[in-house]
């Protein structure tokens, strides 16, 4: 006889389920007790008898059986007191289905010739229980909208919360998006979360302390977060990612949205993070999160200029104000740097505005870049720019001439390398307790004056004496230096993204870049050695390294690499085309490397080509025999691009740059992009526009029918080392699995709030 404990109680009923009581007494007169069970054997109501776990254990197992027995009832258990218990079924069910509900009556022992069936009692009481049914799935409509509607209550309460009428917030948009984090870990439920806008310097992250997550995360996977974005502008959903770092693997979850500008353009992340304990993110949470990454989108739009991804006058005032407020107990040091580019109107008028605006761009990058923790830059005019630094007189003055050297290079990476960029800067103290930056930047700014009046190019202090603090820049002796990196392996590899532009081609491009580390550690582009390197016929030994270089870190990631869609790209010069044993040592390491070798791209350009077509004929046709793809570089230039262009085994055609640059001005640039993306397209061939360096640009070379864009408006060449930790994810996104994915460590550069 099984246990029965008393008084009767409801566990989740009211008065309603009593009609059903006494609707089934009137049915069944010797029914003792009536309960009712969801499907986890929990007791919804009870009228005469409170469900023991003994009673419960019986229902569940009953439930868990009633998937395997389609069309009975239920069971019937005699022990005594007879007690049915009957299965309650969602209309349309079909076996194996598990029951929604579970109803327990308890009859008075009778006479052994008295008992009834199981079948018997069922046909009297079937009509309560259809009744019942219905009642039970109505309850749990209402409570699942009721909840519904709770949710939706709190979901409008946190867009709220985040959406006030002041974009900038108190502090230049900074108090916004810490709500938008705040927000993102207490009503979403995010063991952390971060919004990492690179091109800003942008990088916040909040954790929530009752689910953190290893704070290293966030820093590491900040690179794959923003391949991410740039591949896939809708919220991302991984619920089993693992990130592979120095110790035990890290598996979590993942729900990512990119954070965009107006024009659409993906400039950074949203993420939210989860330990595989919490449960998986929702389609709902996610539709949130786009949400609130639009909401960051118009924070920064109206917090940040457009052009260098600093801070605009009026966000840079109220960061100041809220900065020296806040920290003139702590601080006891700060200074002021007012900073005027030379010579803009000469740049401009010389070289085009376009020009100018890179330049404007690249001197904010560079200051960007430059910034020690807890400083504050800002575009404050056209060509002018303000840094709050919290350090001394002397340090500043040491970060400015810093930036003045960096200014310098600047012009060798522009253009033809002829252009001369240059910026004078004025340093000036600021009193510690002050609560605004306008006297401190007024004496920055006459500093900058007198830089200007003493011959521009150069760092000024403003203190009594008027002493200059001059730095000049010492030019290095390229050809020298680069023998020396040769040989001391100081060159590097880097990649540059292709991004389809369309839906046709889903495939990632990288093209591999040579750079030189310099001896203080700089990064030299090949702009500053390549013309050395042709000069003195050092091209065939750096490419050859190139290639042994670029294998050997391919090598580790082959498994990958054999079914995946990621193709690299790997240049080869008109000196190593004449070289005959270039060929057979090209073929020989790839045949070594174990590489599928359609995951390789060779690129040569089309006057390199043309001018060696015996060497550069056989050399496309091996390379094509074994499976490599063929780029021809610069199409568009030569004389006699459509005689060769059918008769070499080319797979993908890059346009020149001089026709990308002005396609928004020259209608037969325009013209020649379009021919030659519908002469691509008609021969198979992909087409990719190279120096893409404006989202207007990149719009309109789609328009015109090309595949894919390369340039500083995709993105900028990383590391190779940071592409190939993100090769998992390039590869899924790319194929349209995400579920699970195995990254790589990426250096820690995210900072908590």
């Amino acid at each position: 006889m099984l246990p029965v404990t008393t008084p009767a109680t409801s566990h989740q009923g009211g008065s309603e389920f009593e009609t059903y009581t006494q609707l089934m007494r009137a049915l069944l007169p010797r029914m003792t007790g009536l309960s009712i069970f969801d499907a986890r054997s929990e007791v919804i109501w009870s009228n005469d008898m409170v469900a023991d776990a003994a009673l419960a254990r019986l229902v569940g197992e009953s439930m868990r059986t009633a998937a395997e027995q389609p069309g009975v009832p239920g069971v019937w258990i005699t022990d005594g007191e007879p007690i049915y218990i009957f299965w309650l079924w969602r209309p349309g069910t079909k076996a194996p289905m598990a029951p929604f509900a579970a109803v327990l009556v308890r009859c008075k022992a009778g006479q052994q010739s008295e008992q009834r069936t199981l079948a018997f009692v069922y046909a009297i009481v079937r009509p309560a229980l259809e009744i019942l049914t219905r009642e039970l799935l109505n309850r749990e409509q209402i409570l699942s909208l009721s909840g519904s509607l709770a949710e939706q209550d709190q979901d409008l309460d946190m867009l709220l919360s985040v959406s006030g009428d002041d974009a900038a917030g108190e502090e230049g948009g900074g108090d916004e998006l810490k709500a938008v984090l705040r927000a993102a870990v207490e009503h979403i439920q995010g063991g952390a979360a971060a919004i990492i806008v690179p091109e800003k310097g942008l990088v916040l992250v909040r954790q929530d302390a009752a689910h953190a997550i290893e704070a290293s995360i966030v820093a590491r996977a900040h690179r794959h977060l923003m391949s991410t974005a740039q591949l896939r502008s809708e919220a991302v959903i991984v619920n089993n990612i693992r990130l592979q770092g120095s110790g035990d693997d890290q598996a979590y979850r993942l729900l990512s949205c990119a954070i965009k500008r107006a024009d659409g353009r993906a400039i950074g992340v949203l993420a939210l993070f989860r330990p595989l304990s919490m449960s998986e993110f929702t389609p709902r949470q996610a539709r949130l999160v786009e949400l609130l990454s639009r909401r960051v989108g118009t924070v920064i739009a109206a917090s940040f200029d457009a052009l260098t991804g600093l801070l605009n006058r009026p966000a840079f005032e109220q960061r100041v104000h809220s900065t020296l407020r806040q920290h003139s107990s702590v601080q006891r040091w700060w200074s002021a740097l007012a900073v005027d580019t030379n010579r803009m109107h000469v740049i401009n008028d010389s070289y085009g505005m376009h020009v100018g605006d890179k330049v404007i761009a690249q001197l904010g990058d560079l200051l960007r870049k430059r910034l020690p923790p807890g400083a504050i830059a800002a575009r404050i005019s056209g060509d002018r720019f303000a840094v709050l630094l919290p350090v001394g007189l002397d340090d500043a003055a040491r970060f400015a001439e810093s930036l003045r050297q960096g200014a310098e290079r600047l012009g060798a990476t522009i253009g033809d390398g002829t252009l001369v960029v240059s910026i004078s800067v004025g340093v000036a103290a600021v009193e510690p307790r002050a609560q605004e930056f306008t006297h401190a930047f007024a004496a920055a700014e006459t500093a900058c004056k007198a830089a200007n009046d003493r011959g521009r190019n150069r760092v000024e202090m403003f203190q009594e004496a008027d002493e200059s603090i001059i730095r000049r820049f010492t030019d290095i002796n390229v050809i020298t230096d680069l023998r020396a990196a040769i040989t001391e392996g100081r060159l590097r590899l880097n990649a540059q993204l292709l991004l389809p532009l369309g839906s046709t081609h889903h495939q990632p491009h990288f093209e591999l870049l040579l750079r030189m580390r310099g001896i203080d550690g700089e990064t030299i582009g090949p702009d500053h050695f390549m013309s050395a390197a042709h000069r003195y016929q050092l091209m065939p030994e750096i490419d050859r390294w190139v290639v042994c270089e670029a294998l050997r870190l391919l090598r580790p990631h082959s498994e990958l690499l054999a079914t995946s869609p990621v193709v690299f790209t790997i240049n080869c010069s008109g000196q190593s085309l004449k070289d005959g044993a270039f060929t057979e040592f090209l073929t020989e390491q790839i045949a070594a490397s174990g590489l599928n070798p359609e995951a390789l791209c060779f690129e040569l350009t089309e006057s390199a080509a043309i001018g060696n077509l015996g060497h550069a004929e056989v050399l496309m046709r091996r390379l094509r025999k074994l499976g490599c793809g063929i780029a021809l570089d610069d199409f568009g230039t030569g004389l006699s691009s459509l005689a060769y262009l059918r008769s070499l085994p080319i797979s993908m055609l890059k346009i020149d740059g001089s026709f990308v640059r002005d396609v928004l001005k020259d209608v037969k640039a325009e013209s020649t992009i379009q021919a030659i993306a519908q002469l691509a397209r008609a021969m198979s061939l992909i087409t990719v526009a190279e120096y893409v360096e404006t989202e207007e640009i990149r719009h309109r070379i789609a328009q015109l029918g090309v595949d894919y864009a390369q340039g500083f408006a995709i993105g900028r060449p990383v590391p190779i080392d940071d592409v190939l930790e993100q090769l998992p994810l390039y590869a899924a996104v790319a194929n349209g699995t995400v579920e699970n994915v195995v990254l790589s460590e990426a250096p820690p550069t995210a900072q908590a709030v």
